[in-house]
């Protein structure tokens, strides 16, 4: 049995990887911001310095909770998004570093956010960061594990790009009005979506968990990535309905402002090479087959 330690249970990500880890007989902590009432909870406040002893004695330190990025980013929504995840990071590694047990193995979410916008320039963990706030909040974020790591605890950043699930994220947001025959490319329908199914996702965080010699920076994104006129066509197919209702660019900077460019609008091709090259198998590496799987 594994003892796991995990902040963000309650998300898209953390709540299917607890669930995992629980099927298979993993006792499963969560770090909680509410009064801890029951035993699988600890709670902490990951602003502020954490006692080492409160995440001492776990096998896998899992830290994904983090301020959306959704909604519109004014000066105060990015200091949150910024710091929700760096500080904590800080706070966190700090911990692990001087606890008196500490754990094989600490997993960060990070996103491929950190390439910024490429157009159509294949980007794999060894590309250099790109322009923009949410690759520097990237790069912060992954920095941020450097105390752990230099502790001797290996340290991974997940890079994670557009998860595919019917419980939450980014596809949910888009059934209803693909649903209702309003959906359409995003802009020129020409950036690069890099995607992975949520069943993908957490069979890799195990595969991670299974080979010491994965560490540092690893993309979490299937091997196809498809330009966002092809994932939107491909999703209104499954739902047999028409995709002819494209957001301009200028319509999606309007409703969604700086997001709209970092975001929706960015292109990141980007290609799981550590995982491919460490024999990990992607039981849906084409869009055409996971999306007919979750709907």
């Amino acid at each position: 049995m594994t003892r796991v330690l995990i902040s963000g249970a309650s998300g898209l990500i953390g709540s299917a990887l607890v669930h995992s880890f629980e099927s298979q007989g993993d006792e499963v902590t969560r770090l909680v911001r509410h009064p801890s009432t029951i035993a699988y909870e600890i709670r902490w406040d990951p602003m502020h310095a954490i006692p080492a002893e409160l995440v001492s004695g776990f096998d896998v330190v899992l830290h994904l909770s983090g301020e959306s990025v959704a909604g519109r980013w004014t000066e105060a929504k990015k200091k949150r998004i910024r710091e929700s995840r760096v500080v904590s990071t800080q706070n966190l590694s700090n911990a692990l570093a001087n606890t008196k047990k500490a754990p094989t193995t600490f997993i960060c979410a990070s996103a491929i956010g950190y390439y910024g916008s490429r157009g159509d320039e294949i980007l794999n963990e060894a590309t250099p960061s790109g322009g923009g706030f949410l690759a520097e909040v990237c790069r912060a974020w992954e920095s941020a594990t450097a105390q752990a790591a230099d502790a001797g605890i290996r340290t991974v950043s997940l890079r994670i790009g557009i998860v595919l699930s019917r419980s939450g994220g980014a596809l949910k947001q888009m059934l209803l009005p693909f649903r209702l025959g309003l959906g359409g490319k995003i802009g020129s329908g020409q950036q690069w979506w890099s995607w992975i199914h949520i069943h993908d996702l957490v069979a890799a965080v195990h595969h991670l968990l299974q080979h010491d010699v994965l560490r540092g920076a690893v993309n979490m994104t299937a091997p196809n990535p498809v330009p966002n006129a092809e994932f939107t066509k491909t999703l209104a197919g499954v739902l047999r309905r028409p995709a002819v209702l494209p957001i301009p660019a200028f319509a999606a900077r309007l409703a969604f402002g700086e997001l709209a460019d970092e975001g929706l609008l960015a292109s990141a091709r980007v290609v799981p090479e550590k995982l491919i090259e460490n024999g990990f198998e992607f039981k849906y590496s084409e869009l055409g087959s996971a999306l007919p799987d979750l709907l």
